[in-house]
């Protein structure tokens, strides 16, 4: 497997950085790409990383909000072929509320509209190419975690958000799972959970994206480092809403299983 970041907070060299995730994976011969940013610089990186967009087989949204989504008009300009596979609790409903300010963070207005026949809504566990799957949150009590990080969804009523929109791409290799979400949420604990009981008897082996720890205090991020050291995952890749103090408490806690993402970054599995 390789996999090369298109976009991330930190840019290497001449290639341009942003609040958000894009990951283009190559694996048993197929092209996939995870997440489109929050703009259409994922296509300026992947041309200068000599990566041809058009040739994407298969396009995967990690949840709905704007930093993953929102270069998804243009990677339907660029793209003929591939569908983008969606969690089916997606919709242009995702918020962040806190004390007396609300700001829309969720798909760009009418994306899923203007391109609904390029789109796939899938529920529970999803194989979409052999060993590729998409695996859905089955962790009980989300809410609570979308109501701390101050995130809402619209619907008829305002509901803290348990991110039923947001989902894992796991690739079933010969050394393991090879998990990749872009902002676990859930807490990468749970996200390394969650593919182990998908696939009873295999272990995770790598995990890649976000891990949501920018707003985290310093003990919450501690915690976490220990649940990970347990859960015995041995390679895990991290940036975006990681978040740079954070960072550093996991480089120093887990030592080399830890690798730094940044724009240009390639990874071999």
């Amino acid at each position: 497997m390789r996999a090369i970041v298109l976009t991330d907070n930190i840019a290497d060299g001449e290639l341009q950085g942003e609040w958000g995730l894009c990951i283009y994976i190559e694996y048993n011969g197929e092209k996939f790409l995870l997440d489109t940013g929050a703009s259409d610089k994922f296509v300026w990186n992947a041309e200068k990383l000599h990566v041809n967009i058009e040739d994407v087989d298969y396009g995967i949204l990690s949840h709905a909000h704007y930093d993953h989504a929102n270069g998804m008009p243009c990677f339907f300009e660029r793209n003929k072929k591939a569908y983008f596979f969606l969690r089916e609790g997606s919709g242009e409903n995702c918020y962040k509320r806190k004390l007396f300010r609300t700001r829309y963070i969720g798909i760009r207005e009418g994306t899923l509209e203007t391109f609904k026949d390029r789109i796939i809504y899938v529920e529970g566990k999803r194989e979409i190419s052999p060993g590729v799957f998409l695996i859905p949150h089955h962790t009980k009590g989300l809410a609570a975690v979308g109501r701390k990080n101050h995130m809402y969804i619209k619907k008829r009523m305002w509901h803290a958000d348990d991110f039923a929109h947001e989902q894992s791409l796991v690739f079933d290799t010969g050394k393991g799972l090879v998990i990749f979400n872009s902002c676990c949420h859930a807490g990468v604990d749970a996200i390394i959970r969650e593919a182990e009981e998908a696939f009873p008897g295999k272990k995770a082996y790598a995990v890649a994206g976000g891990f949501h720890l920018h707003e985290r205090t310093e003990e919450e991020v501690h915690i976490l480092a220990e649940r990970i050291r347990k859960s015995g995952v041995e390679k895990l890749y991290t940036g975006h809403c990681t978040g740079e103090k954070a960072y550093r408490i996991l480089e120093k806690e887990l030592g080399g299983r830890i690798s730094q993402l940044y724009t240009g970054m390639e990874i071999e599995v």
